[in-house]
């Protein structure tokens, strides 16, 4: 197979979230809501988001398997390629008409992500990047955070449920005492803020593959460190990434 054309591809992930933006928001703060049976909401939104990603990232490279959150996995079984959507990402803050969600995309090569895209498309920022080609919001390149002092440092957390999901509530508790300025900026909106130095670093834990993709290539090509935790007992893992010495330390209060 010869080399993939990432900086092509990236523009077809792109495209491909243009179309999500489509049918993302017209429904937003006009939708309603579902509960699925892990008890996370879904809208109608979430899924023709899905429906459209997966048709313009077929067309654009029909040769990968695409895993997505509302329908699961499609295409070739066992495909080296494969890419990963959650079409809504924070579909708790959509639901409620908070801006703070975006659509996460993201191509695996052998398991690895080689592409990413983080499109909050609510407040018209989209984040991209290659492996080996930088990491872009609305053209400019980012550089993720140099801080290496958790007294002085901004960091983000996910929800404190999925610190207990992942047995880990003691080392929120410890964040909580330790670092002054922690703040809970969660979901996609998070992770495109640390991708850019806003946030300095960001603990995320209890995520699904389609939760994480886009993060691990779009911080090491910012320049950061993203740490994948061991996975937890029901499968999942988690992230510790941004300005790699605070990733590292982070890291080891979590054990990973």
């Amino acid at each position: 197979m010869p080399p993939l054309d990432l900086p092509e591809l990236a523009r077809a992930a792109e495209a491909a979230c243009d179309r999500a933006r489509a049918e993302i928001l017209p429904r937003f703060r006009n939708v309603s809501v579902e509960i699925k049976a892990d008890g996370s909401p879904v809208t109608e939104a979430d899924r023709a988001a899905e429906k459209v990603l997966r048709e313009a990232l077929h067309a654009a490279l029909p040769e990968a398997a695409i895993l997505g959150e509302e329908f699961g996995a499609g295409g070739t079984r066992g495909a080296s390629l494969e890419w990963v959507i959650d079409p809504i990402d924070g579909t708790i803050a959509f639901s409620r008409g908070i801006p703070l969600f975006g659509t996460l995309l993201a191509l695996l090569e052998d398991g690895e992500p080689v592409v990413g895209v983080i499109d909050c498309c609510a407040i018209g920022e989209r984040t991209v990047g290659w492996k080996g080609g930088g990491c872009f919001r609305n053209g400019r390149r980012l550089r993720a955070s140099t801080a290496s002092d958790l007294g002085r440092a901004l960091v983000s957390h996910g929800d404190v449920f999925c610190f207990d999901r992942a047995g880990k509530r003691s080392v929120f508790e410890r964040m909580a005492r330790e670092i002054p300025m922690l703040r809970g900026y969660t979901d996609a909106f998070g992770h495109a803020q640390t991708c850019a130095g806003a946030i300095d670093a960001m603990v995320d834990l209890d995520l699904n593959p389609w939760d994480m993709a886009a993060t691990r290539i779009l911080v090491p090509e910012a320049g950061g460190r993203c740490i994948v935790t061991p996975a937890q007992a029901n499968g999942k893992s988690g992230l510790v990434f941004g300005a790699p010495a605070l990733a590292e330390q982070l890291a080891q209060w979590l054990g990973a």
